[in-house]
C-alpha cells in the first residue's frame, strides 16, 4: 500500500547514523525502493543519474529538472517506510533555486538532500574536466537550504567536488567552511585511496558521507573499511541500475536469438512474488470493504 505520510523522516535518518554507519543503496524509482527495503535496506539514495539515464536516456548533465526529480522523489517516498535521501545536482541553479529544492523535496517526504559545488552544467563527479563555483557561492547556497527547511531534521548534505578539480587540500578546506555555513554533513566526491578517506575524516568535524560507485575515481571499499574509518553514510548510487541494465540486455537477447522467455524463468521474479511485493491484495482487501462501506 502507500504508505502514510512521514513525520521528520529526517530525524530517523539522524537517530539511525547516531547508531552505526547507515548503507544507502540506490534507488531510480518506486519499485526498486521497495525492492531495497524489502532486501533489508535501513535508508535509500534517490540517484539523480538514475533518475536521468531511466527516465529521460541521458547523460546527467542537469537536463533533468526540479520538479521531474520531486515527482520521482514523492513516487519513491510513497512506496516505502524507510528515509531517503536525494541527489539535488547543484540546487537547479542558484541560490533561490536551492530555497525552492528545499521546499519541494520537503513536501516529496524526503529526508535530505545533497548539493553541489560545481557550475552549471555539472558533470558526473567521477569524470575529468568540472568546473567549480567559488566557494562563496556554494556557502551562500548551503546557508539557503538550511534557512529554507521547516524541519530542522532535514539533512543538508554539502557536496565538494573539489578533489578532482584542485587537490584534496582545497577539498578539506572547502568542507570546513560549508559547516560553518550550517551544512549537517559533507560529501566529499571523487577522493582517490582510503588513505584519503582517512584524511578527510581526520580534518573535517562533521558527519561524513562516502560515495561507493564503481568504475570511476575512488578504488572498491567495503562497508566495515568505512565504517572503521568513521563514515556515517555510504551511498551505492548506480549498482543496482548496472545489474539491471545487464540483466534487461541478456534478456531481451535470449528472446530475440530463442524466440522463447522459457531459458529467462528461473531468473524471474513470478508473478506471485510481484504481487507481494507491490502488496496486490491488500488493495483487494481494500476494495473489498470501501465496497461494503458504499452498500451500507
Amino acid at each position: 500500500m502507500l504508505k502514510p505520510l512521514k513525520r521528520s523522516p529526517g530525524a530517523e535518518l539522524r537517530k539511525r547514523m547516531g547508531g552505526d554507519l547507515v548503507v544507502l543503496p540506490g534507488v531510480w524509482d518506486a519499485i526498486t525502493a521497495r525492492i531495497a527495503e524489502g532486501a533489508g535496506a535501513q535508508g535509500l539514495y534517490l540517484t539523480g543519474a538514475g533518475v536521468t539515464n531511466s527516465q529521460l536516456g541521458t547523460p546527467d548533465v542537469a537536463l533533468l529538472t526540479l520538479l521531474e526529480m520531486a515527482e520521482q522523489a514523492r513516487n519513491v517516498c510513497d512506496a516505502v517506510s524507510i528515509p531517503v535521501i536525494a541527489d539535488a545536482d547543484t540546487g537547479y541553479g542558484g541560490t533561490w533555486n536551492v530555497l525552492r529544492a528545499v521546499r519541494e523535496f520537503e513536501r516529496a517526504g524526503l529526508a535530505g538532500m545533497h548539493i553541489e559545488d560545481q557550475v552549471i552544467p555539472k558533470k558526473c563527479g567521477h569524470l575529468d574536466g568540472k568546473e567549480l563555483v567559488s566557494r562563496e557561492e556554494m556557502e551562500s547556497k548551503v546557508r539557503a537550504a538550511v534557512q529554507a527547511r521547516t524541519d530542522d531534521s532535514f539533512l543538508v548534505v554539502a557536496r565538494t567536488d573539489a578533489r578532482g578539480v584542485s587537490g584534496l587540500e582545497e577539498a578539506v578546506a572547502r568542507a570546513k567552511a560549508y559547516v560553518m555555513a550550517g551544512a549537517d554533513v559533507i560529501f566529499p566526491e571523487g577522493l582517490e585511496s582510503k588513505e584519503e578517506f582517512a584524511e578527510f575524516r581526520s580534518r573535517v568535524d562533521a558527519p561524513l558521507l562516502a560515495n561507493m560507485t564503481e568504475f570511476g575515481k575512488t578504488p572498491l571499499i567495503t562497508v566495515d573499511e568505512f565504517r572503521s574509518l568513521g563514515y556515517n553514510l555510504v551511498i551505492f548510487p548506480m549498482t543496482a541500475f548496472r545489474v539491471m541494465m545487464k540483466a534487461v540486455e541478456d534478456a531481451v537477447r535470449v528472446l530475440l536469438s530463442e524466440g522463447t522467455q522459457q531459458p529467462l524463468l528461473e531468473r524471474m521474479r513470478t508473478r506471485q512474488e510481484l504481487y507481494d511485493l507491490i502488496e496486490y491484495g491488500k488493495y483487494e482487501e481494500l476494495d473489498k470493504t470501501l465496497s461494503r462501506v458504499e452498500k451500507d
